[in-house]
């Protein structure tokens, strides 16, 4: 039996920029819970959650951190999530398994574009969101001024929930024990009022008794509206810490035992059955007597455990042998031994309860973003998925030693199944293998696993451009494939016409025939050869979107025709009607943030607007740092990481965006139209 049930359960992920203090924060809390006996250090490479070799060495999470201990009568779970930029996806994945968001925030560096970031993710998945503002000992900080700028920026929903006093030294509770003085900013029963006035105006008996009968409230009282004022982000609880002083770590332990929402309190995750347009909500509860669901968050490919699937218990119960299946598989597997994750451990259990954050190993079929369940009821289900962005920076690899191709192949395949945020291509044309991340350090630690995990050296070199094309007005085309060979020949006419579609419109095939002059068996045919000339192009050899093929008229012989003759009929058709469809080359426009130094504004912008940039904003921050906004073709990214290091002194950094695809200017097509067809000379 679990030692605990679903309603004991707390599920917390701290999100935010690296740098806040996330692993530091980790680690106050469990010693503060007697989970450790000290308090782990990032420097010296102890803390719980960064555990990995690379963690240590760069003093930064790279992937989602997860320990979990159990104080008064509670479990909680918390999720270390990663900072950097270049781990945004590992980050959102963390979402999926949690109640509660805790934003973390540096109070020297104030709201940060993964503060944002994560908020608006949270947001989207409907989340439970708190902040938990870190080192508020800092020297010079002014956290009044820090709420205010939170509050301006996220709502005035926003507020706080303790208050620091003596320059951060230590903390005032002012909801369940609204006592002392010394507070930094505001007053204490100031901002009690203004925390009880903000949960009563969801629950309207209790606003009767609080304002008409003048009773004051106790948090037991509160407990409900307060949950209902979490799930409806009508309240956004502020908290001030210092991770490394301990200042407020109590308070946040109180926090989160006492009033973050347990699975039932939170808001429900959005499960979905079906597929395609065959899609319906469907609802899954905390509750341990139904069929067993979960969702797998994370997975790790370790050398000695083999294969790691954590998940995140949503109902039912689960425990070792039993029958689980993945996804749509007809064939479960049974559940050898099942895991708690503590940092780098992986303690064994015998159960888990809705709520629970557990792992199985060597299960060879388990991936991310799986379903795992005892019923073939729960077949087609899927958790709705995390809108991660398109990763765009790309490197070419090749093996350094021949022999070694399927074990790249192998190595990249296991990579991509840990991560939503890396994929990996292959551009026939160019015969390159290309792997795709969110930024130079994000490929960097995938190399050194490559090299250090699975033992395989790689070449790199920047890759090719994913341009794409498009026609840009309607135009007809018409092909005969007439083949007589002796006996029975080929024969298939086809008449069709294309029309641009909005941008992101895909591929359309209508049949527009009638009376027969295509019979129907023909036409899946001519949709493959149009089909094949899609992927090919026609006039750079990148792959053709936003058309619509619509087919009219054709003819057919008895005896001769054949699929055959209606696949190459429908491509040379389709590429007759292109080639009068003024076709266009596209190119990848991303959107991109540049921190830097505020003297360094002048430089960056003049670069970008060289780049065929377009600036849209700047933003002052603290420290004399600025955020600079715009749009820039992805083809003039190539040498921007070393340019920029150039023009900061090393210090700057930027993150990219996919934000649209647009026409090339017509010097640039025509260089590329001219590249192709050179190579199909030779």
């Amino acid at each position: 039996m679990s030692e605990y049930n679903a309603e004991d359960v707390r599920n917390v992920a701290l999100v935010g920029q690296a740098g806040a203090g996330k692993t530091t924060l980790v680690e106050a809390v469990l010693a503060a819970a007697g989970a450790i006996p000290a308090p782990g250090s990032v420097d010296k490479g102890t803390a719980v959650c960064d555990w990995d070799d690379m963690e240590k060495e760069l003093k930064h999470s790279l992937d989602v951190g997860i320990t979990g201990f159990t104080t008064h009568g509670k479990h909680i779970n918390l999720l270390d999530a990663p900072g950097y930029a270049d781990f945004l996806g590992r980050a959102l994945s963390a979402l999926s398994a949690v109640e509660t968001c805790a934003i973390v925030i540096n109070a020297e560096n104030g709201i940060e574009m993964q503060t944002q970031r994560m908020w608006k993710a949270a947001d989207r998945r409907n989340l439970c969101r708190m902040f938990i503002v870190n080192r508020i000992d800092a020297d010079g900080v002014d956290l009044g001024e820090l709420t205010a700028q939170i509050r301006q920026t996220f709502g005035a929903e926003c507020l706080p929930i303790n208050l620091p006093a003596d320059g951060g030294k230590r903390v005032i509770d002012v909801f369940f024990n609204p006592a002392g003085e010394g507070a930094d900013f505001s007053s204490i029963e100031e901002a009690h009022s203004q925390i009880i006035d903000q949960v009563v105006e969801v629950d309207e008996a209790l606003m009767e008794v609080y304002l008409e009968q003048g009773q004051a409230l106790k948090p037991e009282q509160l407990h409900d509206a307060f949950e209902a004022a979490l799930r409806e982000a009508h309240l956004v609880p502020i908290c001030f810490c210092s991770a490394t002083t301990g200042a407020g770590i109590p308070e946040l332990l109180q926090i989160l035992t006492r009033l973050m929402p347990n699975p039932a309190e939170g808001n429900p995750p959005p499960f979905m059955k079906g597929d395609g347009a065959n899609v319906t909500p469907v609802t899954v509860a905390p509750d341990p007597t139904k069929h067993a669901i979960g969702h797998v968050f994370k997975v790790v490919n370790d050398p000695f455990r083999g294969k790691i699937g954590i998940f995140r218990i949503h109902q039912g119960r689960i425990t070792t042998n039993s029958q689980l299946f993945i996804g749509n598989a007809r064939k479960p597997f049974k559940v050898n031994h099942l895991f708690r994750v503590h940092g780098s451990e992986l303690n064994e259990v015998n159960e888990g309860v809705p709520g629970d954050i557990l792992a199985v190993a060597r299960v060879d079929d388990i991936h991310f973003d799986a379903v795992l369940h005892d019923s073939h009821d729960e077949d087609h289900f899927h958790l709705s998925s995390i809108e991660c962005p398109v990763p765009l920076f790309g490197l070419a690899v090749n093996v350094a030693k021949r022999g070694d191709e399927q074990k790249l192949t192998d190595a990249l395949h296991k990579l991509e199944s840990e991560d939503p945020c890396f994929h990996v291509e292959h551009n026939a044309s160019a015969n390159e293998t290309v792997m795709r991340g969110m930024g130079e350090l994000h490929l960097k630690v995938l190399m050194r696993r490559l090299s250090e995990q699975f033992h395989v050296d790689i070449e790199t070199h920047p890759p090719s451009i994913p341009y794409r094309e498009t026609i840009t007005a309607p135009a007809e085309g018409h092909h005969r494939h007439k083949k007589q060979t002796g006996g029975a020949g080929q024969f298939g006419e086809v008449f069709l016409r294309v029309e641009p579609l909005p941008y992101e419109g895909g591929f359309e095939f209508v049949d527009a025939t009638v009376g027969g002059s295509i019979p129907g068996q023909f036409l899946p045919s001519i949709e493959k050869g149009v089909r094949m000339a899609l992927s090919e192009g026609a006039v750079a050899g990148y792959p053709l979107q936003d058309v619509r093929v619509t087919v009219y008229d054709g003819k057919f012989h008895p005896v001769d025709s054949k699929d055959i003759a209606f696949v190459t009929a429908g491509k040379k058709a389709f590429l007759e009607a292109i080639d009068k469809a003024k076709p266009a080359v596209l190119e990848p426009i991303v959107k991109i943030r540049i921190s830097a130094q505020d003297s360094h504004m002048g430089d960056l912008t003049g670069d970008l607007s060289g780049r065929r940039g377009r600036i849209s904003g700047s933003e002052s921050k603290s420290h004399g740092r600025i955020v600079i906004e715009g749009e820039v073709p992805l083809a003039e990214l190539t040498s921007y990481e070393s340019r920029l290091k150039s023009i900061t002194g090393g210090e700057g950094t930027y993150t990219i965006e996919l934000s649209h695809y647009q026409p090339v200017p017509a010097n640039i097509q025509k260089q590329l139209a001219d590249a192709y067809q050179r190579a199909a000379d030779d």
